[in-house]
């Protein structure tokens, strides 16, 4: 594992923000979803593929609160272009956990 600095560190913007609509993506090479998540009014809506779909439905996503990487550049997949990335935990099988405040935040707030 490579180190970074602080000042690296630094430069990511992890944002919380909540997931406020999910579809199917039947385009992706690996079963996703899409997401349109909701990171306030400085940042706005910002649409990610997720590949979350293991253990998560569309219903319950709605509303669920997330934590993201918001200042990667865009990333075509498939045809869809997604603008953050949602972040979660990776198991053994590939299954994804999402990474959530344990209270409810305000959108757009930034994790340090």
């Amino acid at each position: 594992m490579e180190t970074i600095s602080w000042q690296d560190f630094k430069k990511v913007e992890i944002r919380a923000g909540t997931i406020v609509e999910v579809n199917d993506f039947p385009k992706a090479r690996n079963p996703s979803y899409q997401l349109q998540v909701d990171f306030g009014p400085e940042l706005g809506i910002k649409k990610s593929s997720a590949q979350i779909t293991q253990l998560y439905s569309k219903e319950e996503l709605i509303g669920k609160q997330v934590v993201a990487v918001v200042n990667f550049p865009v990333k075509q997949i498939a045809n869809f272009m997604s603008e953050c990335l949602v972040l979660g935990v990776v198991g053994e099988n590939k299954e994804v956990v999402l990474l959530q405040p344990d209270k409810t935040v305000n959108n757009g707030q930034r994790i340090a």
